[in-house]
């Protein structure tokens, strides 16, 4: 029998019907459903770019590129923190390139350490507190602003996932 993991426990159902609580759990219910599209996949299929047009779209790409996202969200722009990404000038999307070089399950782990150190950040924080950095213009979006943000761009993604996964080997669904 499979040991029963968070994936297995996902919701979208928040414990109370707080502000906080929703967007907490919704940002959990798309992080979770993004490492769902990668259960069971092979390790060929995680590094396959199927859609000749978007040699970067495989599912070790997506894994790395939500990682990368949420780095530069809460740490560079709402910390404050130097951008030590991987991207450059010259390779804005290498977060996604070099991730063909890394096993799924190590970008996997990873992502899901920094989903708890995320966590741990935005339940010790203000949902009104300002990015110490700013973002166009000049603006400073807030903690708020920032996990709808990250709720918007990680379901995005997860319907990329979606069709690399049912390209890959058939899978379908959740």
């Amino acid at each position: 029998m499979r040991p029963v993991t968070r994936i297995d426990k996902r919701t979208d159902t928040p414990p109370t019907g707080d502000e906080r609580a929703v967007l907490t759990t919704f940002l959990d219910y798309v992080r979770d459903t993004a490492r769902f599209k990668c259960e069971g996949v092979s390790p060929e299929d995680a590094r396959r770019a199927p859609l000749p047009d978007s040699p970067l779209m495989t599912l070790c790409g997506l894994i790395s590129h939500l990682r990368w996202v949420e780095y530069y969200w809460f740490q560079v722009v709402f910390l404050g923190e130097d951008d030590e990404g991987p991207w450059t000038e010259e390779d804005p999307d290498r977060e996604m390139r070099i991730a063909v070089d890394v096993p799924l399950a190590e970008l996997l782990a990873d992502y899901e350490e920094q989903s708890a150190r995320y966590r741990r950040l935005v339940a010790s924080s203000d949902l009104d507190a300002t990015a110490r950095r700013a973002v166009r213009d000049g603006w400073h979006p807030n903690l708020r602003w920032i996990l709808f943000h990250l709720i918007e761009e990680t379901a995005r993604h997860n319907g990329h996932a979606d069709i690399l996964r049912e390209l890959a080997d058939g899978r379908t669904g959740a």
